[in-house]
């Protein structure tokens, strides 16, 4: 692979804006780029490796198309230090790019997560499971961990049946729009629930999104009081989600299991009562198979 002028000045495709917009511009005191120059003074800490994998994160399905300066506006890292941390993963065939301007990231980063995902005894065991969820429930099903502000998923069922959300494994979500999200939340200790609780940012995603910490403190209590939660309608219009917990053999909360479907089809009251004993059946089969 012949490497690619990354000092190019960027030129943006119109197309592509809609990408660049949708990019968080980090402050100065929570940026990645801030994180990692806090770190600097460790002697163990290997800052370009921390760099490289700053830029690698910035990439999604929205942003697969990057510019070094949307890379560096996003990670509050230098240009200069973006341009090194392609050029690294462009030598190594994990990013690449075509006009020398927009950079994207190769398969071969997908070895990166296999060997997590791989050696997940949850995902190895919990696949069968899902896949006969999914078709007695004819809808997705999903297993998720909590990653800070996100759920990243771990494991997916997909039916033929197409949902406006594009989920697969990896894909993240915000924790406290999302139903295995909330049910993640209230089963954390005190403590540590009180510093995500801190840190929530309230941004709807639809009129129906809770908006304050008072009503989501709420609604915690009633995942708690309950063992589910139900999500109508507030990451997707026209999605409704349910989720129960995931426990090991220490009867802690490590995972979620859920099941989303569109609201027109499946309401809120019918994922309550007919789909939640499927939900909890599997997660107790799950909870099982971890001991």
């Amino acid at each position: 692979m012949d490497m690619v002028d990354v000092s190019r000045k960027p030129r943006l495709k119109k197309k592509r804006n809609s990408a660049a917009r949708s990019l968080r511009t980090p402050s100065s005191s929570t940026s990645p780029g801030a994180q990692i120059d806090a770190l600097c003074g460790d002697p163990n800490f290997m800052t370009s490796l921390a760099r490289g994998l700053c830029v690698i994160q910035c990439f999604s399905n929205a942003t697969s198309f990057l510019t070094v300066s949307q890379l560096s506006k996003a990670t509050g890292l230098s240009r200069a230090a973006v341009r090194r941390c392609l050029y690294t993963l462009n030598k190594l065939g994990l990013a690449d790019s075509e006009d020398g301007t927009h950079f994207t990231l190769l398969p071969r980063i997908l070895t990166l997560g296999h060997s997590y995902i791989s050696s997940m005894p949850l995902a190895k065991v919990a696949q069968p499971v899902l896949d006969r969820l999914s078709q007695v429930l004819r809808e997705s099903c999903s297993i998720a961990m909590l990653d800070g502000h996100d759920v990243i998923h771990v494991a997916h069922s997909n039916v033929s049946r197409v949902l406006a959300v594009d989920l697969s494994m990896g894909s993240r979500l915000p924790a406290i729009f999302t139903s295995m999200g909330r049910t993640l939340l209230a089963y954390l200790p005190e403590k540590e629930l009180e510093g995500h609780l801190a840190r929530a940012e309230f941004i709807p995603h639809t009129k129906y999104s809770i908006t304050n910490l008072n009503k989501l403190r709420q609604a915690l209590r009633l995942v708690r009081r309950n063992g589910f939660a139900l999500v109508d309608q507030e990451l997707e219009m026209g999605l409704c989600a349910l989720a129960v917990p995931l426990r090991n053999a220490g009867g802690i909360v490590i995972a979620a299991l859920n099941v989303g479907a569109p609201a027109q089809r499946v309401s809120a009251q019918d994922l309550e009562t007919k789909f939640l004993p499927h939900l909890q059946a599997a997660a107790q089969e799950l909870s099982m198979l971890l001991k």
